[in-house]
């Protein structure tokens, strides 16, 4: 398994994608995280076809802090059943890999 993560959410507003990047860095449940957007999606939503504007979240941790990670995103989300994915980051510089893991490992 590898250890390293990239999740993403979205949201429907700028602020609320900032709120859950910050929350998240803040808690050291991730290292890093971007805000993106707005975006265009399309989806199925209560059984009817949707588009609209999202803004994208995108947070760097590691395989240990993402059950955490996604139960604070949970918590903290608009709402009811967000989207959070996460794939894995199989190759980068061990240089970020290494502080992705110090930054996200809580202190002992």
């Amino acid at each position: 398994m590898n250890d390293f993560l990239q999740v993403t959410t979205t949201t429907d507003t700028r602020d609320a994608a900032a709120k859950l990047a910050q929350s998240a860095v803040t808690a050291r449940l991730a290292a890093g995280a971007q805000v993106s957007g707005p975006v265009t999606s399309f989806f199925w939503h209560l059984g009817e076809e949707g588009q609209g504007e999202e803004w994208q979240v995108t947070l760097k941790t590691t395989a240990a802090r993402y059950p955490d990670l996604e139960a604070r995103l949970r918590a903290e989300h608009p709402w009811d059943n967000p989207e959070i994915t996460a794939v894995p980051l199989v190759t980068g510089s061990a240089d970020y890999f290494a502080w992705l893991r110090k930054t996200v490992t809580p202190e002992r």
